[in-house]
């Protein structure tokens, strides 16, 4: 789904009370906690992180899932340990209702992605 919002504000208002709003939160805290250099903004009409220069994630939730966009997972994390359990894209991951993010090491992989990204490394698809 898109939303027409200028703003992360805007975007959070803009979502539906329901399960989906509890993933983005969940995913979006994740981010600012492992991030807190990130800047927080709207591109493609979705939430966005990175710098002047670049994003490294959008963030979106979609009408049956949450999509996580985190470029390439198999630079990230070539074995998948830390994305198990999770429905992985080439260049995403998909949250349904079902899933619960406490039980998932993706805090793990969000620090990593922001490690190599910062790093200067290629992480993106």
């Amino acid at each position: 789904m898109q939303y027409d919002v200028k703003t992360p504000t805007e975007y959070m208002a803009a979502l539906d009370d329901d399960w989906r709003r509890e993933k983005v939160e969940q995913i979006r805290a994740i981010i600012q906690e492992k991030g807190p250099d990130l800047t927080e903004g709207i591109n493609y009409k979705m939430l966005s992180y990175g710098d002047d220069e670049s994003n490294v994630f959008h963030l979106n939730a979609q009408k049956s899932y949450v999509s996580f966009y985190v470029g390439d997972t198999k630079k990230i994390d070539p074995t998948g340990e830390l994305l198990e359990g999770i429905n992985c894209g080439k260049g995403c991951l998909r949250f349904k209702k079902s899933v619960d993010i406490g039980n998932t090491r993706l805090d793990e992989f969000v620090e990593r992605t922001i490690q190599l990204w910062q790093a200067g490394e290629d992480v993106y698809c």
